[in-house]
């Protein structure tokens, strides 16, 4: 799957990959093309599909998630996280942040398990459970939260807050209606950080991460910022 990743254009992104880091891309999209003719993980089918709606499109936050999560080894927690998109391929360029995944359905969670194990993925934890419940268990446990196809944004703020450290962060990946989901998110609560186009090269269709910040977990230095 080599060539087809750098066709497809990973290179774009900047980013640097190592040939173990391609290895566990693929080994990573086998396990899921495999599973999926079982479990139905995802609707999205075909190895081309699958680089640049899982791989490339998970991958392309990047950049600016090591902009602003600059403590080494940052705890991260992906709500939803389904067949594992965005924190597998995240996990697999950046062995050093710890991420956990956080999913209801145990069958997603069970591949998960399996993918962890398969590719020795020692930097995430899965959790089988509704976000509501793991933000009781571990509140204010996170630097930052991220999600892909999860839910509405404002409700993706909602389960979000109680997770956040102080100054903690939500990263959320939207399409074309991220202006009209914004129109939910009251300012006077949430600060938004940036608003960044992403570009996933040979793919038309929009993409954009939003970056927000809780304002009752913005310490007075911050906030004079």
């Amino acid at each position: 799957m080599s060539q087809d990743l750098l066709a497809l254009g990973i290179q774009e992104l900047g980013l640097e990959l190592t040939q173990e880091n391609i290895a566990n891309l693929d080994s990573f999209l086998h396990e899921m093309g495999r599973w999926n003719q079982v479990h139905n993980l995802t609707a999205i089918e075909g190895e081309q599909a699958s680089i640049q709606l899982h791989l490339i499109d998970s991958i392309a936050v990047l950049p600016i998630m090591r902009e602003f999560l600059r403590c080494p080894t940052p705890q991260i927690a992906d709500l939803g996280s389904g067949g594992g998109l965005p924190a597998i391929p995240i996990a697999i360029l950046q062995p050093e942040w710890c991420l956990t995944l956080i999913e209801a359905v145990r069958k997603k969670t069970a591949f998960l398990q399996h993918v962890r194990g398969r590719l020795k993925l020692k930097n995430i934890e899965v959790i089988s459970g509704r976000v509501e419940v793991v933000a009781m268990q571990q509140p204010a446990q996170f630097d930052a939260v991220i999600s892909r196809a999860f839910t509405s944004l404002a409700r993706f703020l909602e389960l979000s807050l109680p997770l956040l450290k102080r100054n903690g962060l939500v990263f959320a990946m939207k399409g074309k209606r991220a202006d009209e989901e914004m129109e939910d998110v009251c300012l006077d609560a949430w600060h938004l950080v940036v608003d960044a186009p992403l570009h996933i090269p040979h793919l038309a269709a929009e993409r954009r991460l939003l970056v927000l910040t809780p304002r009752e977990k913005i310490t007075p230095l911050e906030r004079d910022h």
